[in-house]
């Protein structure tokens, strides 16, 4: 493997307030809440913004260079899209624009996400504006005043790599490309978490791409290539990262065992290890994380047990329903033969094996019966 030279970076920025796994738990949306606060980290979002944008002014961005502006477009942004965040960056060279980064975390597209993108870029630009306005008044009317640059960013942790929502604007526009110029259009910068091996993630030998090695977790298939991971690499990754970066790990992970279904004390052993520095064994002990295949094998014999019970439900009424019609026919017959209410209720007591009083209500049945 190749690992990147980059060095370290260690901002003064420090999280005080990162989720315990008990409030991931609660929340209804589990993975966006991990994504929430991968991203609220100013070291894993340069990380991210380096290593997985292919844009040159994002190539030397630093944690010092992001700032969080989230809680100001709260009254936009809707509980289901708690996980969105946006970032105001310092690019060397230029004046500051804004990051949009949507965190998706669905396992198909989401074809509405362009005009979502949208509404957010022209209330950013509107509430830019406004600041700028009460600044110096009439500004933003001017001939130079200009908007800055905004950049959307979709983070896609779908099961498949294939993305078929259209990331232009103008194609969810109809007639769109007839009018052409007289459309806005822009385009999201889409970064889907299964277009990066295994092995291309481990290049960038970073926090960031440790998580997104975790966060690809989907099938029997991804637990397996987890496991033949070298320790040494992971725990390489590891050597330096500052506590609270290791909590965001641990806690991602915790979110993913338990929304796995593994047991809470197996999963916070799990977690232990990245306490510990110890990636490597805890991959390794990941064999009986086939939570997927578990889980259908549990539905199957589930399914199976209920059609079995359906069955034996169905073949218990039936023997019932032809026990009733043989009691029937067998005292029409002894009346036909003309049978006293005695004789005809000890031979059925005799016959299916009856107490009298049973076979006394069964004849008193029939009498009503007829």
């Amino acid at each position: 493997m190749i690992w990147s030279n980059r060095p370290r970076e260690r901002s003064s920025m420090r999280k005080n307030d990162v989720k315990e796994p008990k409030d991931f738990i609660t929340n209804s949306h589990t993975r966006d809440s991990g994504g929430k606060v991968m991203f609220d980290d100013p070291i894993l979002c340069a990380q991210f913004c380096r290593d997985f944008v292919d844009l040159p002014y994002m190539k030397e961005v630093q944690p010092e260079d992001i700032e969080d502006v989230s809680s100001q477009y709260v009254p936009l942004i809707a509980e289901e899209r708690n996980a969105d965040r946006v970032k105001k960056i310092k690019v060397k060279g230029y004046n500051p624009f804004f990051l949009i980064s949507l965190i998706e975390h669905k396992t198909k597209p989401e074809y509405n996400i362009s005009m979502q993108i949208f509404r957010y870029m022209v209330y950013i630009w509107e509430d830019y504006a406004k600041e700028e306005e009460k600044k110096r008044k009439g500004i933003s009317k001017t001939k130079d005043f200009k908007y800055p640059m905004i950049l959307p960013i979709v983070y896609y942790e779908g099961s498949e790599e294939s993305w078929t929502a259209p990331v232009h604007f103008r194609d969810k526009i109809l007639l769109g490309e007839m009018f052409g110029e007289y459309v806005p259009d822009f385009r999201y910068y889409l970064v889907p978490i299964r277009k990066f091996s295994n092995e291309e993630l481990l290049e960038k030998g970073n926090e960031m791409s440790l998580l997104m090695l975790i966060n690809k977790v989907q099938t029997k298939e991804d637990i397996a290539a987890l496991r033949e991971i070298p320790a040494v690499k992971l725990e390489e990754i590891l050597k330096d990262t500052p506590p609270h970066v290791l909590k965001i790990i641990a806690d991602v992970l915790f979110v993913l065992l338990l929304k796995e279904n593994v047991p809470l004390d197996e999963a916070e052993e799990l977690v232990e290890k990245v306490r510990e520095k110890k990636m490597g064994e805890l991959f390794e002990n990941m064999e009986h994380m086939d939570i997927q295949a578990e889980r259908r094998n549990t539905a199957e014999q589930r399914e199976r047990a209920d059609k079995a019970e359906k069955r034996a439900d169905k073949a218990q009424k039936q023997t019932k329903i032809e026990k009733e019609r043989g009691i029937k026919i067998f005292i029409d017959t002894c009346r036909e033969f003309g049978l006293s209410q005695e004789e005809v209720v000890n031979k059925l007591a005799e016959k299916y094996e009856m107490n009298q009083e049973l076979a006394k209500e069964w004849f008193e049945k029939s009498n009503q019966s007829r």
